[in-house]
């Protein structure tokens, strides 16, 4: 099963597609995005983003619940949804957000 990527931000559809592009993050962190989104595109299922302990990937609560996070760096997360889809699943990429 695949993953069909879309973005609710378009500044993180610049940042997985320019090198040069950090938007208005840290540096760096546009590389760390980019690593982050072909492990999302290669994955399996979500399974797979549980399974990898670095990404620290978890549920979040409450009017939130919907949404998962992934780890980018100590202050940076990724914020996805995930959308059951025929014949694939849709990742939403909602946005990255200060962890602090």
């Amino acid at each position: 099963m695949a993953f069909e990527i879309r973005f609710k931000d378009a500044q993180l559809e610049r940042l997985e597609k320019s090198t040069k592009y950090d938007g208005a993050y840290q540096i760096g962190i546009g590389t760390i995005f980019r690593k982050r989104m072909q492990f999302i595109r290669d994955a399996a299922d979500e399974r797979d983003f549980y399974a990898m302990k670095s990404l620290h990937c978890e549920k979040l609560k409450g009017k939130r619940e919907h949404q998962r996070s992934m780890k980018l760096n100590d202050q940076w997360r990724l914020i996805i949804e995930i959308v059951e889809g025929n014949p694939n699943k849709i990742v939403w990429l909602v946005g990255i957000e200060d962890y602090h």
